[in-house]
């Protein structure tokens, strides 16, 4: 396997990690989003840091970004993870990756508090949120409808270690 690298997102960014995304959104286990927004929408939705690609032979496999939670100041220090790996790369290691690096810069820019929704089928992306020291605060049950169906959303956390109260 080749070296997977790190790097920071940017709008150049964007064409690959929207086709990363609409993969993510064709499983109707990722996300309730039912298309990828454009470049504009996304950009105003999540924070200006902590937004991270993973490279494989230059090629852009995976994506992490963090979302405020609020506006509220009390919140500031809280963020909401989206995190998706390309099918074709996915159990190689690569959210692993993604998933150090966002931890590490999160707590490098005062965030205390990681969430992360996702829905109870996606067993994927709870072992590797469980990997990294998220747990579980409850189940969200039948809060929102994909397809005319209600669905469920395991709701985690994770407390930052530097911060001192995990």
């Amino acid at each position: 396997m080749h070296e997977v690298i790190i790097e920071k997102m940017t709008e150049k960014s964007w064409k690959e990690v929207a086709k990363i995304y609409q993969a993510g959104i064709a499983t109707k286990n990722a996300t309730f989003e039912t298309e990828v927004p454009d470049w504009e929408t996304w950009d105003k939705s999540h924070r200006k840091d902590c937004r991270l690609v993973a490279l494989m032979n230059h090629q852009i496999v995976g994506w992490v970004a963090l979302s405020s939670v609020s506006s509220r100041c009390i919140y500031a220090g809280v963020a909401e993870v989206s995190i998706y790996v390309n099918p074709d790369f996915q159990r190689k290691g690569i959210g692993d990756k993604l998933m150090e690096a966002v931890i590490t810069e999160s707590e490098a820019k005062g965030i205390w508090t990681l969430q992360a929704g996702i829905f109870p089928e996606n067993k994927g992306s709870l072992a590797l949120h469980y990997k990294h020291g998220f747990r579980t605060v409850g189940i969200k049950k039948r809060i929102g409808k994909m397809d005319n169906i209600w669905r469920d959303v395991t709701f985690l956390e994770r407390r930052s270690k530097v911060a001192g109260i995990n």
